[in-house]
């Protein structure tokens, strides 16, 4: 069982997309899928309102900081990965997500609001690290990127958060007129018509590439650590 939350300060930086994408290709997997919204905006709440029942994956619509780590316990048994959409703002949920998480995956798309988004969410990460002595691993992945791209032009961006110590995903998230389909029509990818929604073979490719990438992060035995039920006595005391 793992606990992956998906973070930026900044609204609209692809976290949701991102997070979604990842739910997608887990379930597609046979893998159990818990997704925790608590970005107040509900669109995967409202996406699995369209869908109807999804094979492998439940939605939690009510998550506050206390509550999520309630529902992380009682279904950890019957869950194989949790995935937590967070808002984009710095508040107590973030915090308690983050500390629960066992990757956190900060979506970025090429800009310098979301750049600075992200990077309060890695100083928190810092702090938790330097004051409670909890080491969270986490990753930048670049979102919405236009398809014509070259190959040279995000290796810059790669090389520029590298040379900070920041972990960025080879797979970037492409931006896909599926993606967006998904949360007007609801479904999965495997489920759209290719006929209607641009490339389909081309985004079911960038989303599988991306969860692949991210469970090969995730290490073999991932959460519920006493690190974190140490760290949240810490803080509650």
């Amino acid at each position: 069982m793992a606990v992956i939350s998906f973070a930026n300060t900044k609204g609209g930086a692809g976290k949701t997309t991102a997070a979604l994408l990842l739910a997608m290709d887990c379930a597609r997997q046979g893998k159990r899928v818990v997704i925790l919204d608590g970005d107040p905006q509900k669109w995967i709440t409202s996406w699995a309102e369209v869908s109807g029942a999804v094979a492998n994956i439940t939605v939690i619509s009510h998550v506050t900081p206390a509550s999520l780590q309630t529902h992380i316990r009682e279904l950890r048994s019957q869950t194989d990965i949790f995935i937590i959409d967070l808002a984009g703002q710095r508040d107590t949920l973030l915090a308690t997500a983050l500390g629960l998480s066992d990757h956190v995956l900060i979506p970025v798309q090429g800009c310098a609001m979301d750049a600075r988004g992200g990077a309060q969410v890695l100083e928190i990460l810092q702090q938790m690290k330097m004051r409670d002595g909890i080491n969270i691993a986490h990753s930048v992945v670049l979102t919405r990127v236009n398809s014509i791209v070259t190959t040279r032009a995000m290796q810059v961006i790669k090389q520029l958060l590298a040379s900070r110590g920041v972990n960025v995903l080879d797979t970037a998230i492409v931006e896909r007129t599926a993606y967006r389909d998904l949360f007007e029509l609801g479904g999965t990818l495997q489920m759209m018509d290719e006929k209607g929604s641009g490339n389909i073979a081309k985004a079911r490719e960038n989303a599988e590439a991306f969860a692949a990438e991210v469970m090969r992060l995730l290490p073999a035995r991932a959460s519920g650590s006493l690190v974190r039920k140490t760290w949240f006595q810490t803080r509650a005391a």
